[in-house]
């Protein structure tokens, strides 16, 4: 697997566009808080690194990662904001419910997205285990709350830019 060979994380050769302007909510599932609260560092330093201000920054909590779906409709029916952030974290167990929680969880926020034509970013771990989560948390391969900021910012450009058009 590829993954094994790389931190996800490294944005080097990428150009990350300002967040300067930009109003971004996060929803942060409460379960595994390990996890989610490096989630939630590494995107809150990276979107703070890119210039957004900490007024424009809003972060909610909501209790696992298959209420993230319903999290990110509330902050959408705001109308407040360039992009969603959806940061959770689900670990394979001993039964399907797994399986069950990711795909809704996965297609929610897809729902979410398309229906308001909103940058609703999925920034949930999926793993076998606990040691996945945190190479993937601010470990070995880098922290996906950076990666789902750095999609943030660009989604909420690219739709700004379509709209203007």
């Amino acid at each position: 697997m590829a993954t094994k060979l790389k931190n996800l994380s490294d944005f080097s050769q990428t150009e990350i566009p300002s967040a300067k302007g930009l109003k971004i909510a996060i929803a942060v599932a409460e379960w595994n808080p390990e996890i989610t609260e490096a989630l939630f560092s590494g995107a809150e330093k990276t979107l703070l690194a890119q210039g957004i201000k900490p007024k424009d920054l809003f972060r909610v909590n909501v209790p696992g990662s298959f209420e993230l779906s319903s999290g990110a409709q509330l902050l959408a029916d705001t109308a407040k904001f360039d992009a969603i952030i959806c940061l959770g974290c689900v670990i394979q167990g001993e039964t399907r419910h797994f399986d069950f929680i990711c795909d809704a969880v996965a297609n929610g926020i897809t729902q979410v997205s398309t229906t308001y034509g909103l940058p609703v970013i999925f920034g949930v771990l999926t793993t076998n285990d606990q040691q996945q989560a945190r190479e993937r948390a601010g470990g070995k391969h880098g922290n996906k709350g950076d990666e789902a900021a750095v999609t943030a910012i660009k989604m909420a450009h690219l739709a700004k830019k379509l709209k203007k058009h």
